[in-house]
């Protein structure tokens, strides 16, 4: 698994700070600019993040490029509709020795793993069964009619790989890169790195919450699960480490 930021809004924390002051200032940014300090800036930025005024965290953004993860990861991801998505194409890139991700719990037990495994390269296999079945078909016409051979077969690959691509299974490895900004990845962090989360986008969550807060430690200094700033939103449901969570997150 890979995850880095490849770009971020240059100095979020002022450029929040300053979008979030203008609202209860009588003069402009240039003297809003001229009168901030980083301590003041980070004494009001600590204020703002106590209360309600959510908006202006929405003037800085993140973009992350992740790699090294499942389907499943990503159909779980784009549910956070205030995001920008661009992923690996199953239709455009041929895979034809498609990676997987293995889950821990499935690694750890060795039968688990031999079936797993042995069922991923039965995908594969099918994957370039049916990827050669369904060129050759598409292909033969056009050869009739005087295409080149591999001509042919290129100008139909795509059509064919995409009906193809519907054997693999949520555990094929992909790649994308999204964009959010402060505030919707705040949000994010509440809901994806709290212990009731899938695992895979737990172990993304809480590595994009670390590299967040060595950008901008004010803005995530709080940031983590619900029970980091309060009670915890899982009622019966609930891990029961609320204090263990709260040094994590605190130390991370």
């Amino acid at each position: 698994m890979k995850v880095e930021i490849i770009a971020y809004t240059p100095n979020p924390e002022e450029v929040i700070a300053q979008a979030a002051k203008l609202c209860y200032s009588a003069v402009g940014v240039d003297e809003i600019k001229k009168k901030m300090t980083e301590e003041s800036r980070n004494k009001f930025l600590e204020m703002l993040m106590s209360f309600s005024h959510a908006s202006p965290l929405e003037h800085a953004s993140f973009t992350f490029a992740v790699e090294g993860v499942s389907r499943t990861f990503s159909h779980q991801l784009v549910r956070h509709r205030i995001a920008s998505y661009s992923q690996q194409s199953q239709r455009y890139v041929r895979l034809d020795n498609f990676e997987y991700i293995i889950p821990p719990k499935i690694a750890e037990n060795e039968k688990a793993k031999e079936i797993f495994i042995k069922s991923m390269e039965e995908d594969a296999k099918a994957y370039e069964k049916l990827t050669e079945i369904l060129i050759s078909e598409k292909a033969r016409p056009l050869i009739e009619e005087g295409m080149d051979e591999k001509k042919a077969r290129r100008k139909v690959e795509k059509e064919s790989i995409e009906d193809a691509r519907y054997v693999f299974p949520n555990a094929c490895e992909t790649k994308v890169v999204f964009t959010m900004n402060v505030r919707s990845l705040i949000h994010f962090f509440e809901l994806r790195t709290c212990t009731r989360a899938q695992w895979e986008i737990r172990e993304v969550g809480i590595e994009m919450l670390r590299q967040c807060k060595k950008i901008a430690p004010v803005l995530f200094k709080s940031c983590g699960p619900a029970c980091v700033n309060g009670p915890c939103n899982e009622g019966a449901m609930s891990c029961g480490r609320q204090a263990e969570i709260r040094k994590f997150f605190k130390e991370l």
